[in-house]
């Protein structure tokens, strides 16, 4: 009886071995899911469309945010599955794009119009926020109100109250944001637009000053309204840090390296409990990275800086890069991340996906820099080389794009099985075409409710992914796992142009 158990046993292993590898060997279309990953973008905008629209069920939405004080707001982004405009994510969602154009722009050929596109329907609506000197504007939209219905943008009837950052109350976070987001794009339209790309640094570094010069969070100034949707839960000294960073590497100029070296204490000292709104918070670390704690962006992003540099000095940042790749390996006596049974990347927290992407775009990225500087990464006794960075990142990417236990893409719109009732207002809703007629606040309810397939594909949309199970529900209400952001998706533009490239 043991023999056979023994028998039935290792026919098991065997099977779900090659299980494994027909999992692993899945090849994937990275050039089909770039054009897709861009496209996404254009189903979350805001304003009056461009003839170019690709995605035509979306139509004109919010055309007049702003005007009840005078301000042009229109355009810029929604953020999730809502019509809220929250200018913290959506400014680290464009320093991405940003970011992915710089680093791996070659390998998107002809979506890279459509990524510059992208990045300066958000960039000029950013113009727009920081148009008038001594405020910032950081929202548009009442998100209570907005979430308390269940209507497309071209519907909206809820309050668009716009909420702006002064110099009696600041919002260092969102400002210096801005500001990286501002920098970084700059750099991107130098090469074809010159003109743009100086008006975008000029203000870069108007609002950098602004945020640097009134330090404060908007936590304390805008608490009720942007908590708990984007509170700032890290501190706002990593963004004053990384937008410096992105001016230094956009302008050259010493106060900007200056100010980095100077400033990246504080960003440690930073990483600690806060108390907002009466509850205790732990903060960012070398290892966090997201629309939240910049920490370690900044330290990968100024480690090519130093490796290319003389006479720097002793500083952190490489170090504490090397020690942030040591938490996501596997093998690492370090690791600090979780990993599914099907192998994707775990970290605490909601909308899980937004780690799995990011993550992997500073694992590409930095095992560039390690390529190029002939390093490695040494976690303990594991030598990590740059190879290594890559295969851990492409794990990462072909899961998401159906390399898992239930053979599904969790892109919208790619391969034969993807999501098809995700939590988005306009995508789950008739569109304009089909309804011309007016859906009010509460008219929506039944199709949130609704088992049917979502009418509108939002392709290109990651959703926020399965459970540490691998479970995936497909329920529009279970916006955990459900619901797609910008900022899920900015960062794997990056990392689907870089395996794109390789794959070519």
């Amino acid at each position: 009886m043991c023999a056979v158990l023994r028998i039935v046993g290792l026919v098991v292993a065997v099977m779900a071995a090659m299980v494994i590898r027909v999992a692993c060997s899945q090849s994937h279309d990275y050039g089909d899911a770039l054009s897709k990953s861009i496209l996404f973008f254009e189903g979350q905008r805001s304003g009056k469309l461009p003839s170019s629209q690709r995605m035509t069920w979306r139509k004109d939405s919010a055309l007049r945010d702003g005007y009840e004080i005078g301000v042009d707001l229109v355009g810029g982004y929604y953020d999730a599955g809502d019509n809220v405009k929250f200018n913290f994510p959506m400014a680290f969602s464009t320093t991405m794009l940003a970011w992915s154009v710089l680093e791996f722009g070659k390998g998107m050929s002809s979506d890279l119009s459509h990524a510059l596109d992208a990045i300066r329907w958000a960039t000029d609506y950013f113009l727009k926020a920081t148009s008038i000197p001594g405020f910032v504007f950081v929202q548009v939209g009442d998100p209570y109100g907005d979430h308390n219905c269940w209507e497309r943008p071209e519907d909206m009837d809820t309050p668009r109250t716009p909420f702006a950052v002064s110099k009696q109350f600041p919002g260092s976070e969102v400002s210096a944001e801005i500001a990286a987001a501002l920098a970084a794009s700059a750099m991107v339209f130098r090469p074809i637009d010159l003109k743009y790309s100086a008006r975008l640094l000029k203000r870069a570094r108007m609002v950098f000053d602004f945020a640097d010069k009134y330090q404060g969070s908007y936590n304390d100034s805008l608490g009720p309204w942007v908590c708990p949707f984007y509170c700032d839960f890290s501190g706002y000294e990593d963004e004053l840090v990384w937008g410096a960073a992105w001016l230094f590497k956009a302008t050259k100029q010493p106060i900007y390296w200056n100010y980095v070296v100077q400033n990246i204490n504080k960003v440690e000292s930073s990483a600690t409990v806060k108390y907002i709104n009466g509850v205790s918070y732990l903060g960012g670390s070398f290892a966090e990275f997201g629309w939240d704690s910049k920490h370690a962006g900044i330290n990968v992003l100024v480690s090519k800086l130093i490796m290319s540099m003389s006479g720097t000095g002793s500083t952190p940042f490489i170090q504490n890069a090397d020690k942030f790749i040591c938490t996501l390996l596997p093998e690492s006596p370090t690791i600090s991340v979780s990993y599914s049974p099907g192998g994707l990347l775990f970290k605490p927290g909601g909308s899980n996906m937004q780690h799995a992407t990011t993550l992997s775009f500073l694992l590409v990225v930095y095992a560039r820099y390690l390529k190029l500087s002939s390093r490695v990464v040494h976690c303990g006794n594991v030598v990590a080389r740059p190879a290594r960075l890559v295969k851990l990142a492409k794990g990462q990417v072909d899961y998401i794009l159906g390399s898992n236990p239930l053979g599904m893409s969790y892109m919208v719109g790619y391969g034969k099985k993807f999501p098809q009732r995700i939590h988005h207002r306009g995508s789950s809703l008739p569109s304009v075409g089909q309804h011309p007629k007016q859906i009010d606040c509460k008219g929506g309810t039944d199709y949130y409710y609704s088992k049917n397939p979502n009418p509108n594909l939002l392709i290109g949309a990651l959703v926020g992914g399965p459970d540490i199970n691998d479970s995936y529900a497909d329920s529009r209400e279970d916006f955990v796992q459900s619901e797609p952001t910008t900022y899920i998706n900015a960062p794997f533009v990056g990392v689907l142009a870089y395996f794109n490239s390789r794959s070519s």
